[in-house]
């Protein structure tokens, strides 16, 4: 099961991303643009995702993946970590990043710029 320690070593491997806390929440941000947020007990992640993303995760796993609160309409998806899987997750954040994060910082970016062996398993 991944935990909010699991989520911060993904995204703290990630190019420019800084963590501020924001409505009670860890919220990880690229040049100032949130990405993705833990809930404020940490059982819960958000991130960003399109619409089209968030209907097949939902459809997938209607227990992991729902709409996120308040920002669900624009495809954010709100990810219960208890049941995730680690890989999932793992590239769920990444995408998420890349879709917030201005071109001159993915510019070069790969896949595995983040492998998953870089973050240990729980």
């Amino acid at each position: 099961m991944p935990t909010a320690a699991y989520v911060r070593r993904i995204v703290r491997l990630l190019p420019e991303v800084e963590e501020r806390l924001a409505w009670d929440s860890a919220t990880f941000r690229v040049r100032g643009r949130m990405f993705a947020l833990l809930s404020p007990k940490e059982e819960t992640v958000t991130a960003k995702a399109s619409l089209a993303e968030q209907r097949a995760l939902q459809a997938s796993d209607g227990q992991t993946f729902a709409s996120a609160p308040y920002t669900g309409r624009f495809g954010w998806v709100r990810v219960q970590l208890a049941s995730v899987d680690q890989d999932q997750l793992h590239e769920l954040l990444v995408e998420a990043w890349h879709r917030t994060a201005p071109e001159y910082v993915t510019a070069g970016y790969s896949a595995s710029f983040v492998e998953i062996e870089e973050v240990p398993r729980l």
